[in-house]
C-alpha cells in the first residue's frame, strides 16, 4: 500500500535523488510526472521503488482472474530500478491512483464529421479527452474545402485551416498538471486544400497546439517521381468526389520538402503502406479502419481506440557492455517479450475498468443528460474499441545505447543486423503471447481468420505461429509499436546506479547537452529562459550516462567510444533511414523516430530522405534540420535553437525550383517530430511532441 503517512515535494524530491544516484533531471521527472500524489497536493509515494510496488500489485490484481498468473513478485521484478519494463507515462501516473480519474492510454485517435455539428462534436472531445490527461490526433480530410456551398447562414464552408486553429485553440488551453495537451491534426494529400494545410505552420503564431502530417498515397508518390500530375477530390476516399481537379505533383511535393526544411512540418504519412499492413484493418467495416495516428505517429488508430504502452529497456539484456565480449541476451528478451506482453493486455483490462470509472463519474455529474451526452459518447466507444479489439502497443526503448554497449556505431551494418534480430525477436514472441493468452483468456470478440488469410504483416510470421492463429484465434487485434519514451528514457536503468538511456528507436542525441524542462505553475525560482511561445525553462546540463559507463569500463574517452560520428546529427541519412526501415517490417503499428539533420544540410537531402522512405516501404517519416524551431535538448552554448537563416534557405529553395532543380529525398520514420509542440507525456531526444515512423 502507499504510505500512510504523506510527504511534503521536499521530502520526496529528495529520496528520489538519491535513489536515481544524484540524477536531478531523473529526480525532478519522476517526482512531479508519476509519483502518487492526492488533490492537495501531498506525497504518498516516497521513491519509485513504491510506484513500482503499487503497479505490480495492480497488475497482479488482473493476472489473478485468469489462469497462469503471475506473480506480484514476479511483476515487481521486471519493473524494479526501471531495468526491464517500463510503462509508460499514463500508466504509472494512473494505474491504482486512488485520487485521480484517469484513462491509462497515452493518446486517443477521434474522427470529424462534415458538419458544423460534428466539427464542434469533435472540438469538445479534444477538451475531454485532454482534461484526463490523453494526447489526441484528428483527421481534418473529411472537412469540404472552402468555398464550397453550404445549407446554413455562411452559404459557403471557411475550409480546414479555421477549424485546425479552433483544435489548435482547444488543446492549448486544456491544463495537463500545468503542461498542454497532445493534438496531431493529419490532412490527405488529396484534400484540395492540400497546400493550404502544408503551408499552415509557416507563421508560428497560427496553430501552435498541434503538430500536423500529410498522408501521401502512392499514387501521388508515383506522380511526384514520373513528374505527372494527380487529382485533388472531395471527399478524399469516395469512389464518385462531388468535386475533382487536378496539379503538379511536383508543385505540391516541392511546398512540402521547403516547410519541412524550414520549420520540421509537415510530417508525412505513407497511408498506403500504413493501411496495407495493418492487421486491424482487416475489420475497416466493423468500427477499425485507420483515420489517422496518435500525436507521436507510432500508432495509426481508428476512431476510439488508443495508445497501451508498455516498453522493454534494451539496455538491460546486454551482458558485459563495452568489453570484447559484450553480447545481447536473446533468450531472457524472448522470454520478458512474452511477460510484457502478458502486462499489456493486462492494461487493457485495467483500462477498461479506469474508462467505466470515467462513466460512472460522467454520469453522476450535476449537468443535465444533454449536456454530458457527448462527454459519455466519446468513453463508451473508447470502452467499446477496447472491449473489441484489445489494441496493445508494446515496444522496446534504449537502442542507441544498446548499439554501443555492443561495439557497434549505430547505423553501421552491424547495428543494422542487431536491429532486425531484436525486432524479430520482439514480434514472434508478442504474437505468440498473444495468442496463448486467447487459448487462456478468450480471442478479441471480432477475430475472423478468414478476413485475416494472406494479410501482408500478418503472413509473415513464424509458420508454428500461424498455424495456432489459425486455430486459436489471438488476443489483441495488433500489439507493436514504438514509441518516443523520451520522459520515461531519463528514468530507465542504464546500469548499475546509473539512470538515462536513448530514447525509443533513437541514437544518442548529444553525448553531452543542455536539456530544457518546462517549468509549472508551482515551480519556484526564476526560469532558466523563456520560450519563443512565452513558456518558462529550467536547463538541466547532461552527460550522457551511456557514455559515462563506456568511460568507466575501457578507460577510453568519447571519440574513441562507439558514440563517436554517431550522434543524432552526425549519422548518414541514408543509414538512419535503412535502420528504421530494418525494424518497420517487424511493426504492425509503427516507429516513432526523427532523422536530425544538420542546420546547413540541402534541401535537397530532405527531399531525398523522403522518397526512400517512401520507396523503403517505411510507414512515415519526419525530419528535424537543427535550428528550424526551437527545441528542448540543445548543444551547450546554443542559446534557443531558433534559425537565423530561413529567409536565406527559403531563397535558394526558390532559386533551385525557378533553375529547374529537383530536391532530394529522405527516408522512413513514422511519426513525426516538432520542436514546439506539447508534450506527448513523452519528450522527444530532438524536439518536443512527437516523433515518427509511424508517432
Amino acid at each position: 500500500m502507499p504510505d500512510k503517512k504523506p510527504h511534503e515535494f521536499e521530502e520526496v524530491h529528495a529520496a528520489a535523488l538519491e535513489y536515481f544516484g544524484g540524477n536531478e533531471l531523473a529526480a525532478d521527472i519522476w517526482t512531479k510526472k508519476y509519483a502518487l500524489r492526492d488533490n492537495g497536493g501531498k506525497y504518498h509515494e516516497l521513491t519509485p521503488a513504491d510506484m513500482h510496488r503499487r503497479l505490480a500489485r495492480e497488475f497482479a490484481r488482473i493476472e489473478g482472474k485468469y489462469p497462469n498468473p503471475m506473480s506480484e513478485q514476479d511483476i515487481f521484478a521486471l519493473f524494479k530500478d526501471f531495468k526491464h519494463v517500463v510503462p509508460q507515462g499514463s500508466p504509472m501516473f494512473g494505474v491504482g491512483n486512488p485520487h485521480q480519474i484517469v484513462s491509462q492510454s497515452n493518446c486517443f485517435a477521434i474522427a470529424t464529421v462534415d458538419s458544423y455539428g460534428g466539427i464542434c462534436r469533435a472540438d469538445e472531445r479534444i477538451a475531454q479527452i485532454s482534461k484526463r490527461r490523453g494526447g489526441v490526433g484528428i483527421d481534418v480530410s473529411p472537412i469540404r474545402p472552402k468555398g464550397l456551398p453550404t445549407h446554413n447562414a455562411a452559404h459557403t464552408t471557411d475550409g480546414v485551416i479555421v477549424f485546425m486553429r479552433r483544435f489548435s485553440n482547444t488543446s492549448k488551453e486544456v491544463a495537463q498538471h500545468g503542461r498542454r495537451g497532445a493534438l496531431m491534426i493529419s490532412c490527405s494529400v488529396h484534400h484540395p486544400e492540400v497546400l493550404s494545410f502544408v503551408r499552415s505552420k509557416l507563421e508560428l503564431a497560427a496553430i501552435t497546439g498541434a503538430n500536423i502530417s500529410l498522408r501521401l498515397t502512392d499514387e501521388f508518390m508515383r506522380a511526384v517521381k514520373t513528374g505527372k500530375d494527380y487529382e485533388l477530390r472531395w471527399p478524399v476516399d469516395a469512389e464518385k468526389p462531388s468535386m475533382r481537379s487536378r496539379i503538379s505533383a511536383k508543385e505540391v511535393w516541392d511546398e512540402i520538402v521547403k516547410h519541412a526544411f524550414l520549420k520540421a512540418e509537415p510530417g508525412v504519412l505513407f497511408w498506403d503502406s500504413i493501411t496495407r499492413n495493418s492487421p486491424a484493418d482487416c475489420y475497416s467495416d466493423l468500427g477499425f479502419a485507420t483515420v489517422t495516428t496518435n500525436p507521436c505517429s507510432e500508432l495509426p488508430l481508428a476512431e476510439g481506440s488508443s495508445c497501451i504502452l508498455v516498453v522493454l529497456n534494451l539496455c538491460s539484456y546486454v551482458i558485459d557492455p563495452f568489453t570484447r565480449e559484450a553480447r545481447f541476451d536473446f533468450e531472457l528478451f524472448a522470454r520478458h517479450v512474452g511477460m510484457a506482453m502478458r502486462i499489456t493486455d493486462d492494461l487493457v483490462d485495467i483500462e477498461i475498468e479506469s474508462v467505466e470509472r470515467i462513466i460512472a463519474k460522467v454520469e453522476a455529474d450535476p449537468e443535465p443528460p444533454d449536456v454530458k451526452a457527448n462527454e459519455l459518447s466519446l468513453w463508451r466507444m473508447v470502452r467499446d474499441k477496447c472491449v473489441s479489439g484489445r489494441r496493445t502497443g508494446l515496444g522496446i526503448t534504449a537502442l542507441g545505447d544498446a548499439v554501443a554497449m555492443l561495439g557497434h556505431k549505430y547505423g553501421d551494418d552491424a547495428s543494422v543486423g542487431f536491429v532486425e534480430q531484436v525486432y524479430a525477436a520482439l514480434r514472434d514472441n508478442a504474437y505468440r503471447q498473444s495468442v496463448v493468452l486467447a487459448k487462456e483468456r478468450g480471442k478479441f470478440p471480432l477475430f475472423d481468420a478468414k478476413r485475416e488469410k494472406g494479410h501482408p504483416f500478418l503472413s509473415r510470421l513464424p509458420k508454428d505461429v500461424l498455424e495456432d492463429m489459425a486455430r486459436h484465434g489471438r488476443r489483441n487485434i495488433a500489439c507493436l509499436t514504438t514509441a518516443p519514451a523520451g520522459t520515461v528514457s531519463n528514468l530507465t536503468w542504464c546500469s548499475d546506479g546509473n539512470y538515462g538511456t536513448t530514447s525509443g528507436f533513437e541514437p544518442v542525441f548529444l553525448a553531452s547537452y543542455v536539456r530544457k524542462k518546462k517549468m509549472v505553475a508551482s515551480d519556484k525560482g526564476d526560469a532558466d529562459s523563456v520560450g519563443s511561445d512565452g513558456e518558462r525553462y529550467r536547463h538541466f546540463e547532461v552527460r550522457h550516462p551511456g557514455l559515462g559507463l563506456f568511460c568507466k569500463v575501457t578507460g577510453k574517452g568519447m571519440d574513441e567510444s562507439p558514440y563517436a560520428g554517431a550522434q543524432a546529427g552526425e549519422i548518414d541519412h541514408s543509414r538512419r533511414v535503412r535502420m528504421q526501415a530494418a525494424a518497420t517490417a517487424f511493426v504492425d503499428h509503427a516507429i516513432s523516430s526523427t532523422v536530425n539533420l544538420p542546420k546547413d544540410v540541402a534541401i535537397e537531402t530532405v527531399a531525398q530522405i523522403y522518397m526512400d522512405a517512401w520507396e523503403l516501404g517505411c510507414k512515415g517519416i519526419t525530419v528535424y534540420r537543427e535550428g528550424s524551431r526551437e527545441g528542448i535538448l540543445v548543444s551547450k552554448g546554443s542559446q534557443n535553437g531558433n534559425c537565423d537563416n530561413c529567409d536565406d534557405a527559403a531563397d535558394k529553395f526558390k532559386a533551385l525550383v525557378k533553375q529547374g532543380g529537383r530536391p532530394g529525398r529522405v527516408i522512413m520514420s513514422s511519426a513525426p517530430k516538432r520542436p514546439e509542440v506539447l508534450e506527448c507525456d513523452i519528450v522527444r531526444t530532438t524536439v518536443k511532441g512527437r516523433g515518427k515512423d509511424k508517432s
